[in-house]
């Protein structure tokens, strides 16, 4: 079953070099999502296996989830072909990071998934690199790049330690085991903070995000950052008793990280930043409740994973809107948009009463798990939960209020009219955010 998909990626690649072949590879990924949906899934163990792939549960959802979000990518990079700015190598670039992100989530083994992880981020520099707008962009590609394989280097070190240790690294054996060794515990968990990213090793992120092109920010926001979640779930299997007595290190340092990023989403000015600058509010909270290791909290920090997937993606696409009539994403030159485009103002009501976690979206309900979570975790985590939500609320409310309302600021004969594929590319987005919460069972278990 992996290898097939694993196939229709290859043949997928070889499809990008074809020309005017545009749309084919955005129906291709469509499709895809839907033969995945028809997997049958175990829900305690690993199924679809091969020698090297399978799926569970916590594996199954992110590859849906990248399978959508790349497939939202090519209905997004409509500037792409219309500019035919080196078409088939973007097509062909957004492929192989999918592949890189399916054999990532779907890896039994703790080295293949390095491979993979690590893999992932060389189509993302690339896109960066190749199709971002202003000249900045290459500060940012070396942020991301040193950011992350700095850290990279310890992790197979560690990798390497427990195959020594254990003489396997099959994720499906780590539950067996247990070590206490902090210096491990450290290294091992490194590389994913990073990537989440935590607090203090947060800022390649915005730079990247603001940097890249709108295909780049949705798989950043949607999939990137959701490696490093998922790499934390499967470690901390055999590290759970060190992660019991270091986590309120990181738990305190995650929860006012997210205090003060969401102070400074007041101060962003490009709309762009604002959104990045959210994503690592949203992670911060994820993180913690994550490491708490209770049910409550790997199950709220799914949810947040897959709800932020979507609703970040689909924020991201709406500031990309605004940047491609206005060719500017400052929000004194965006403001008063509901005197030129009311719908999309509803656009950005819904996405933005989502990103302040309003039912029925999922990351309510990923929220109030967390909270749950850390709540039993320490009394004390109440205030700062308390203000980081009403935060997240304020700085969504900031974002919306300065953008849409106000008198408009540009010239009327430059403006054109939203497209349906713009309002298809935010339903597709929206839908499965806010309807996913009737299959919550899934998520639960």
């Amino acid at each position: 079953m992996m290898m097939s998909f694993i196939f229709m990626l290859f043949f997928t690649m070889i499809l990008c070099l074809f020309q005017n072949i545009f749309w084919m590879v955005q129906i291709s990924f469509m499709v895809m999502t839907l033969l995945i949906m028809m997997f049958s899934m175990n829900f305690f163990n690993f199924t679809n296996l091969s020698y090297l792939f399978g799926l569970d549960l916590i594996s199954y959802f992110l590859i849906v989830l990248s399978i959508w979000v790349t497939s939202l990518m090519v209905l997004a990079s409509f500037n792409v072909l219309n500019k035919n700015f080196y078409t088939s190598i973007f097509l062909l670039n957004i492929s192989f990071l999918m592949l890189m992100l399916f054999c990532t989530f779907s890896a039994l083994n703790l080295f293949l998934f390095y491979l993979f992880f690590e893999g992932s981020l060389i189509p993302l520099l690339m896109l960066i690199l190749g199709w971002g707008a202003q000249p900045e962009r290459i500060q940012a590609g070396i942020y991301l790049l040193f950011y992350t394989l700095f850290v990279s280097l310890p992790l197979l070190m560690g990798i390497f330690y427990i195959y020594i240790k254990f003489d396997t690294l099959m994720i499906y054996m780590f539950k067996e085991f247990s070590l206490n060794y902090i210096y491990l515990y450290v290294l091992m968990l490194l590389a994913f903070l990073v990537k989440i990213p935590m607090f203090f090793v947060h800022l390649w992120l915005p730079k990247a995000h603001v940097e890249a092109p709108i295909s780049g920010s949705m798989i950043l926001a949607g999939i990137m950052l959701k490696l490093g979640g998922y790499g934390i779930i499967r470690i901390l299997n055999f590290l759970s008793l060190l992660n019991m007595k270091y986590n309120n290190i990181l738990i305190s340092i995650s929860m006012m990280g997210a205090l003060y990023v969401s102070l400074l989403c007041f101060f962003q000015v490009d709309m762009k930043a604002l959104v990045a600058y959210s994503s690592v509010v949203h992670m911060g909270m994820m993180l913690s409740g994550l490491l708490t290791q209770t049910n409550w909290g790997i199950m709220g920090s799914y949810l947040v994973m897959i709800g932020h997937g979507l609703c970040s993606s689909g924020l991201f696409c709406l500031v990309n809107f605004n940047y491609e009539r206005v060719m500017s994403r400052n929000l004194l030159i965006n403001k008063g948009m509901l005197s030129i485009s009311p719908i999309l103002t509803l656009w950005w009501f819904m996405f933005l009463s989502s990103n302040m976690a309003a039912p029925p979206s999922l990351n309510l309900l990923g929220e109030i798990s967390l909270m749950n979570s850390l709540i039993m975790w320490s009394w004390v985590m109440m205030g700062v939960l308390m203000l980081v939500s009403f935060f997240s609320a304020g700085y969504s409310l900031y974002l919306f209020s300065y953008s849409q309302q106000g008198n408009y600021f540009i010239n009327l004969n430059s403006y054109f009219v939203n497209e349906s594929r713009e309002y298809l590319l935010l339903f597709l987005h929206w839908v499965p955010l806010n309807l996913l919460f009737l299959k919550l069972d899934f998520f639960m278990i």
